[in-house]
């Protein structure tokens, strides 16, 4: 695969040799890296030789005297620099076997890629990785290497990936561990399969890779309207919810005592399932789990307190709404009428957002599509601004699950929309304008 440069950062060392998009990176020392993590190898020296091919055939070798690790400020049109691996496995609970058809290519492709796991933050299961492909990330020292366990039952993890090598994970896990890879784990609770004294099972087991292992969240199951076919699996209840909890803060207790961490963390959706109250901000350890949903309502009502401290209020008159997922609703109004004490003419209204496009058990803002924005909020009265979150829209542009844009929710409902970056300040700031 030719590596072919996609952009060059500006005022990058790059840039002051010429080196242009279009151009193609022959060799780096003399070795063609095979991925990015051999780039970023070979590039860990002071001084470097790099051959580029120009677009029209010619070739430049470039001495370069460089600080060590410091990049050259290249973008790669494939970010990987090589072919992405997918994922071998048919998982009971995976959620793009779960989506409809005629959804956007990419949205179909399951990844299982340790590079997407270091570089993204990606969760691997590790079912598509040799004893050379472990070797390679403790020969790079990757770190962190986010993992999937859903349980360590060697047979309960076959029967749930569906693949009858996927029992080997704590072995593999070990290796990194005793090279000292640092770790993260993700449990998909499943009702009924991975739950109950499986769940116990595995938190005992995975608090044994501590501390290379810093945290394992616990999830559930996200469940669509289009599982035709697949497992039959059942939503957890509130009384469920409240059981999971109860296993988690009791080995919460336990592991903080004895290794001063809390190791094993909910996911925020049980919490709201069971009723309970979000923990305090010290129980996230530094919130490790953010990407997988947990800690993020007790991190943006800790940021949003933390923004109106420096806001003296006035009477400023304004009037914007927000539409969120029926999870985020009910903290949302609550910011808002934070927000008004301080600013009484403020006028906030939340409309939690049913997602009829993939069924009403999907609950969270990042899975709202631009038609069911357009379906619910045609006709209210949504003020001189919409305020909608950055999770709903594809990375890097502003085109939601189903294609449709933003420019074209704006057309439709006639309002200016404006988007909320992952922060309590930016949720205050486009509030208030």
């Amino acid at each position: 695969m030719e590596h072919v440069i996609r952009a060059v950062v500006p005022g990058s060392i790059a840039q002051e040799l010429e080196i242009e998009a279009g151009d193609v990176l022959l060799s780096v020392n003399g070795q063609t890296p095979e991925d990015v993590f051999d780039y970023r190898y070979l590039m860990n020296e002071e001084e470097v030789l790099v051959l580029i091919r120009k677009p029209d055939g010619e070739e430049w070798e470039l001495e370069i005297e460089k600080e060590y690790e410091e990049d050259l400020g290249l973008e790669f049109e494939n970010g990987l620099m090589d072919a992405y691996r997918s994922c071998r496995n048919k998982c009971i609970f995976c959620f793009i076997d779960q989506l409809p058809a005629g959804m956007r290519d990419t949205l179909y492709f399951k990844d299982d890629d340790s590079r997407l796991s270091f570089l993204q933050g990606n969760y691997l299961t590790l079912t598509n990785m040799n004893n050379a492909d472990l070797e390679r990330i403790i020969y790079y020292k990757l770190s962190p290497v986010n993992i999937s366990f859903q349980t360590t039952n060697p047979e309960l993890r076959c029967r749930m990936l569906n693949n009858r090598f996927a029992g080997d994970i704590l072995e593999k896990a070990k290796k990194l561990k005793d090279a000292g890879i640092v770790m993260n784990g993700q449990i998909v609770l499943c009702r009924g399969v991975n739950d109950g004294e499986e769940l116990e099972r595995s938190i005992r087991d995975l608090s044994t890779f501590l501390p290379q292992l810093q945290s394992v969240s616990v999830v559930p199951v996200g469940l669509t309207r289009y599982r035709e076919g697949l497992y039959p699996l059942a939503p957890f209840t509130k009384e469920d919810a409240g059981q999971v909890l109860a296993c988690i803060h009791r080995w919460q207790k336990q592991l903080y005592e004895r290794y001063g961490t809390h190791f094993i963390h909910a996911g925020d959706e049980w919490y709201i399932l069971a009723g309970q109250p979000m923990p305090e901000e010290d129980t996230y350890d530094g919130y490790l789990q953010l990407e997988n949903g947990v800690g993020m309502v007790r991190l943006l009502e800790e940021e949003v307190l933390l923004a109106l401290r420096e806001h003296s209020g006035d009477d400023r008159r304004r009037a914007v709404s927000i539409a969120t997922g029926e999870l985020a609703a009910p903290y949302l109004r609550r910011h808002a009428e934070r927000i008004r004490e301080k600013y009484p003419n403020i006028r906030v209204t939340v409309f939690p957002v049913k997602n009829e496009f993939f069924g009403e058990r999907i609950t969270v803002a990042g899975l709202i599509t631009g038609r069911d924005l357009i379906r619910q909020l045609s006709g209210q009265g949504l003020g001189e601004r919409l305020l909608l979150s950055t999770h709903m829209l594809k990375s890097g542009e502003p085109v939601f699950l189903d294609d449709v844009t933003v420019e074209e929710v704006e057309k439709a409902l006639q309002i200016r929309v404006s988007i909320v970056e992952s922060s309590g300040n930016d949720l205050v700031e486009k509030i208030t304008g």
